[in-house]
């Protein structure tokens, strides 16, 4: 028996996942397939409803908003108090605001309801997923970090947008719009189980930090002063999936008038993010022998911006054919993943205060789900849909050229390569 766990335990560690925290990566995707499992559908079913897209626009945006503020706390609650209690409070604010909203708002369609409790709702999972994704940049060896984070973006996604989305398509037939609401909290209970109760992994503070508590929230903004390139890691961070929160509220409503019904759209999401969750597994290993900002810089930044025009411009030109469509979508989501050695990379520019510099990024990861619908909402009736998608093709090539000036010391690719002495050219 010990054998067999000892070469399992090898398997993973060679496959750049850390074995010790195995059941906290199985317990974030289940968590996150229930928590997701709207996302593809809910703005057009608000429309059908009556709601307007202002409205829903207003409404992921508020939601936006608690997720992002949530996001900057998970990173240096998570080093303070511990991964596992800063968990447990975002499934509790997970499940009040959840409830809330199912029981008292979209069922009766009570806009304010809907509004207060969807945004209370969006600051569970980032406490959740975040505080883990923390607790990976401290277990994880160095020369694994690039694979370790691939994995949970790996297992994150694979929740949030195929899982979830997969789920959905099956369930609103079966069980109805609402009850498939309600199936969400029992799957988000049953991944908490798996990250809080079977994962017994311990976290082990960092070491060096004598500022107390309230001095490592000081240093989540500080930390920006102190290594400016974090605050750019920050920045290309919120680029990264801004389209990914902007596309739920308006695409759906662009694909209908090109035959695309809502199941056929659930079905393009999820395998968007299907090829998404297996592009982050390979540019986790790519960019540990590529170069993490490299990786970022080229297939992450260039190679989004050139496939969401594609995403445009494709369901004109083929007469709304559904698989040149969902090409095109299977490459956006893989080039989506080429973003994710940018977890590896922002951390390891400082030595100390990894939290606080998770909590940057964090943040990043946070508020596109805040300014995708604002941007939604602010240029949908102006721009129209080309200009939305121009818009963030612009901000997907403007993010490339911010990692150019992410650089570690020496210009090293990892920081595997620069603890051995080996150096990458400047790109």
């Amino acid at each position: 028996m010990t054998t067999i766990a000892n070469s399992q335990g090898s398997l993973l560690s060679r496959a750049g996942l850390p074995k010790q925290l195995f059941w906290g990566y199985a317990g974030i995707m289940i968590f996150m397939m229930g928590d997701g499992m709207e996302q593809g559908w809910l703005s057009p079913y608000l429309l059908e409803k009556g709601m307007t897209m202002q409205q829903s626009a207003i409404l992921f945006t508020a939601y936006g908003v608690t997720i992002a503020i949530s996001s900057w706390f998970s990173g240096v609650l998570a080093e303070s108090y511990g991964p596992k209690k800063t968990m447990l409070t975002g499934l509790l604010l997970y499940l009040l605001g959840t409830v809330g909203f199912i029981a008292y708002g979209i069922t009766h369609l009570h806009f304010p309801v809907m509004l207060v409790t969807y945004a209370l709702r969006g600051f569970g999972y980032p406490l959740f997923a975040y505080s883990f994704l923390v607790w990976i940049a401290y277990a994880s060896p160095k020369n694994m970090l690039g694979r370790a984070v691939g994995w949970f973006w790996f297992v994150f996604t694979g929740g949030l947008n195929v899982l979830g989305a997969f789920y959905s398509s099956w369930a609103i037939e079966r069980l109805g719009y609402i009850n498939t609401l309600w199936s969400a909290v029992f799957w988000v209970l049953v991944g908490a189980f798996f990250a809080l109760v079977l994962n017994k992994e311990k976290f082990v503070p960092p070491t060096g930090n004598t500022g107390g508590k309230m001095q490592e929230l000081i240093n989540g903004l500080t930390i920006v002063q102190k290594e400016p390139k974090v605050l750019l890691g920050g920045i290309v961070r919120i680029i990264n999936t801004t389209a990914q929160f902007a596309f739920p509220v308006f695409l759906p409503t662009y694909m209908a008038t090109h035959g695309f019904n809502t199941t056929q759209w659930l079905q393009v999401w999820g395998t968007i993010f299907t090829s998404n969750i297996v592009f982050n597994l390979i540019f986790g290993f790519v960019g540990d022998r590529l170069g993490w900002r490299n990786t970022v810089m080229w297939f992450g930044g260039v190679g989004c911006g050139i496939t969401t025009l594609l995403f445009y411009y494709i369901p004109q030109f083929s007469q709304g054919n559904y698989w040149l469509i969902m090409s095109a979508g299977i490459l956006w989501g893989a080039c989506l993943a080429g973003y994710v050695p940018l977890s590896a990379l922002v951390p390891s520019l400082v030595k100390n205060d990894k939290g606080a510099a998770m909590a940057i990024l964090n943040l990043g990861a946070g508020l596109p789900v805040f300014v995708g619908p604002a941007i939604v909402g602010l240029f949908i009736g102006t721009a129209g849909t080309a200009g939305l998608m121009w818009i963030l093709a612009i901000l997907y090539f403007i993010s490339a050229l911010l990692t150019r000036y992410i650089t570690l010391p020496d210009n090293a690719k990892t920081t595997h390569t620069a603890a051995t002495g080996i150096t990458a050219e400047a790109v």
